[in-house]
């Protein structure tokens, strides 16, 4: 496997563009959906194709690169490995809190409206176990901290707050969450699912419990993996009720009478988890840890001012935040159609992410000013015969 570069030798845009073949012949600004093929990537799937074909069934060499995701994983969020649970999905992540937590003196679970519905649903599932949801709503596409701060009570729980998140792009301020959040004695669940890779998910910094992420986005992975981070010595008011054998002290004792968790994150996980995608996570993972998490940011918003003042000029409306502080890797534009302006952008060899009422046209540290401009002219060129 590959490993990070030094500290003073990270990759440039250009550099890092390289190692993706779609940019041959395509502006890829979808990674809100799925991040980019890159070359690594495909060389990690033929490496576990062919450790299947030549070994049969290489298990250590296969949950070796399911600890280097991991391990890489807790790297990029500046956490410990052993405070890290491989899983299948953020919805899975979100049930292994949703389902420990007790609902009795406090049954309160504070959210927003632009929450990714399948974490909000698995909020709203455990009304059957007392829990009572509630909806921070958003003012024309903007959450502020002092909107979840006037929300919060002392009969909730828990406080879910996205990073970023994925219909628009906002950037929330998580660490006034937070501290809001703490000093009311609730927990705080993080699904960086649409800006780890691109934009800062110390778990340090933002101080959250938990933080959920997957592989298959910024992260340039492959579905089928994903990550929970939980703080070292946080209690559990109940033992995770979804569990298997990759939960146990030692897994490999296949006792099916004792049912000892793990003391650490390890306690949330279940069965054998997706061999195929931990290689394309390690692999994708091992790309975003050479670049500079300042360079990386900075350029993805770079382009985003580019994008939103080249629309905002032209007269087309965003759906995404104005203020560049509170604007993820993602700008959106707002359309009657969005599946057909999608289409129509497609076409053009132009990948974009329709959803609802907009396009969603996300960057990475691979996009450059050309793919941007092929945006822009796309978007007006669609505007000619079309309403937006």
């Amino acid at each position: 496997m590959h490993m990070a570069l030094t500290a003073d030798r990270p990759l440039t845009p250009e550099q890092f563009r390289a190692h993706f073949p779609i940019f041959q012949d395509k502006a890829h600004l979808c990674s809100c959906s799925e991040g980019a093929l890159s070359d690594r990537v495909i060389v990690a799937m033929s490496e576990f194709m062919t450790s299947w074909r030549v070994h049969g069934a290489p298990w250590h060499e296969w949950m070796d690169y399911v600890d280097i995701a991991r391990q890489r994983f807790a790297a990029l969020i500046h956490a410990e490995p052993q405070d890290i649970a491989v899983v299948s999905c953020a919805s899975e992540a979100a049930y292994h809190v949703a389902s420990t937590l007790s609902y009795q003196e406090r049954n309160g679970i504070l959210t927003n409206d632009l929450e990714f519905p399948s974490v909000a649903h698995v909020w709203l599932a455990q009304a059957e176990r007392g829990a009572k949801v509630d909806f921070v709503a958003h003012r024309e596409g903007v959450i502020t901290a002092e909107d979840y701060i006037a929300g919060l009570r002392d009969d909730q729980a828990l406080v879910s707050v996205p990073l970023v998140s994925y219909a628009n792009g906002l950037r929330l301020p998580v660490r006034e969450i937070a501290d809001a959040a703490h000093a009311k004695g609730l927990r705080v669940f993080v699904d960086a699912y649409q800006g780890a890779g691109v934009m800062p998910a110390d778990v340090r910094e933002l101080d959250c419990d938990y933080l959920a992420c997957g592989t298959l986005k910024y992260l340039l992975g492959a579905p089928g993996i994903a990550f929970l981070y939980v703080r070292p010595g946080l209690a559990l008011p109940v033992d995770p009720p979804l569990t298997g054998w990759f939960a146990r002290r030692e897994p490999f004792a296949f006792n099916p009478r004792l049912l000892d968790y793990a003391e650490d994150a390890r306690r949330f996980q279940t069965g054998t988890p997706a061999i195929p995608a931990a290689f394309a996570g390690a692999a994708g993972l091992s790309l975003i840890l050479e670049t500079d998490p300042g360079q990386n940011l900075e350029h993805v918003l770079n382009l985003g001012d580019y994008l939103q003042e080249e629309f905002l000029s032209a007269g087309v409306a965003l759906f995404s935040p104005r203020e560049h502080s509170r604007r993820g890797p993602q700008v959106s534009v707002l359309a009657q159609d969005a599946e057909e302006l999608g289409a129509f952008l497609a076409e053009r060899g132009v990948l974009v992410s329709p959803r609802g009422h907009a396009i969603r046209i996300s960057l990475h540290y691979y996009n450059n000013l050309d793919d941007a401009r092929r945006v822009v002219e796309g978007v007006l060129e669609y505007r000619k015969g079309h309403a937006l």
